[in-house]
């Protein structure tokens, strides 16, 4: 039977590292977030595992990911690699050793990522794909789309998954580029999104607005279809704008409208997830 699966979620103890992408208008963030605060929302909202993701660049962070990787509910561990310098991720790769790791990343902003399809960048990526990890990055720009994309054509046993929906511009009730980029990254099959919202959009809203999530929803869903997408919380950074069980029940509900078949509702609570970062039971 099919988990249900948080594809994304984070832990930290906020004295043991910097945050640099929190600001004053992060406030309730800074606190410890701990397993022990985690398990009852999951209880609550039925979920059976998470994802548990890197969420600062250095490598003590995945010290910190090894050990949470021992709690029960963690099924995967996304981690930290350099991704910039392909000697230095190539190293800090070797170096990993937690359990359940399944995939890598690091926070790129607005980089252009052009040095995402230069020759050593290309063999390092051949390596995360031949070692059954997934890659996790947000693409906002047309630029870093495209070298997304040309990463996937390039190696396209890599699978890729685009956290946040690819930071739609929900807060403003924009649509373009954001629609372009993902339709573009669709064409990729190796591409799989996440029905999440990011901390852009959290801090820039006044309140949580389920509702005016629907058409980005519906618009993934028409381009990638249940089998690349998976739900995911994003707690604790969620919790700026709601409770964890708001928005997972908002999340959900909003992905099962666009999918009324049982088959395609269970890719999406777990299904993908399983599949792409090969989880295991």
């Amino acid at each position: 039977m099919t988990r249900t699966i948080d594809s994304h979620q984070h832990f930290w103890r906020s004295a043991a590292q910097a945050q640099p992408w929190r600001t004053e208008a992060h406030s309730a963030l800074e606190r410890d977030f701990e397993p022990d605060d985690l398990l009852p929302e999951l209880d609550d909202a039925g979920i059976d595992a998470t994802v548990v993701m890197q969420s600062v660049d250095e490598p003590a962070e995945n010290v910190r990911l090894a050990h949470y990787a021992e709690w029960d509910r963690v099924a995967g561990v996304v981690a930290w690699v350099p991704l910039r310098d392909s000697q230095e991720a190539g190293a800090e790769l070797a170096r990993l050793n937690i359990s359940k790791l399944c995939g890598v990343r690091s926070l790129i902003a607005t980089d252009p990522l052009e040095w995402l399809t230069e020759p050593d960048s290309i063999a390092f990526f051949r390596e995360v794909a031949d070692r059954g990890l997934a890659w996790d990055v947000v693409p906002i720009t047309e630029a870093q789309t495209r070298q997304v994309i040309a990463l996937s054509q390039r190696i396209p046993e890599l699978r890729i998954v685009v956290d946040h929906l690819g930071r739609p511009p929900i807060d403003s009730g924009g649509w373009e580029p954001w629609a372009g980029n993902m339709r573009e990254l669709a064409g990729s099959p190796g591409v799989a999104v996440k029905v999440s919202i990011g901390i852009d959009v959290l801090t820039a809203w006044r309140a949580w607005d389920g509702n005016a999530l629907e058409r980005y929803v519906a618009y993934v869903s028409e381009h990638y279809g249940a089998r690349r997408l998976m739900l995911a919380s994003n707690w604790p950074v969620v919790l700026l704008r709601a409770t964890y069980a708001d928005a997972w029940h908002d999340l959900r509900a909003l992905s099962f409208a666009q999918f009324p078949d049982e088959g395609d509702r269970t890719e999406l609570a777990g299904g993908t997830a399983e599949r792409w970062y090969r989880l295991g039971s």
